[in-house]
């Protein structure tokens, strides 16, 4: 749960997120929607950001998209344009294990 007690640490709502393609992190964040004054910021829609700039694309097919919480219909709408395969969230991840978020 790094990523949401970093969220909490920094002032912002306590959420965190990755992206996995080939059991390989590409993208992880935050929530940044206080911090960055940002209400689109929320952790899934970061870490969707992070993975297209870290592998160069905007498709993130074969990638899968970790939260520590049920993704909101912005970020699921996210998620389906950008290609992400699967969405899991909070114990539902990692064979009912919470992923380290």
């Amino acid at each position: 749960m790094q990523l949401r007690d970093e969220a909490a640490r920094a002032g912002d709502q306590p959420y965190g997120a990755v992206v996995v393609k080939d059991g390989r992190i590409v993208g992880e964040a935050p929530s940044r929607v206080v911090t960055a004054r940002d209400p689109t910021a929320h952790a899934e829609m970061e870490a969707i950001r992070d993975a297209a700039r870290k592998l160069g694309t905007r498709h993130l097919s074969g990638c899968d998209l970790y939260g520590s919480s049920p993704a909101c219909r912005m970020c699921e709408a996210a998620a389906y344009w950008a290609g992400i395969a699967r969405l899991f969230h909070g114990a539902e991840a990692a064979g009912g294990r919470p992923p380290q978020l």
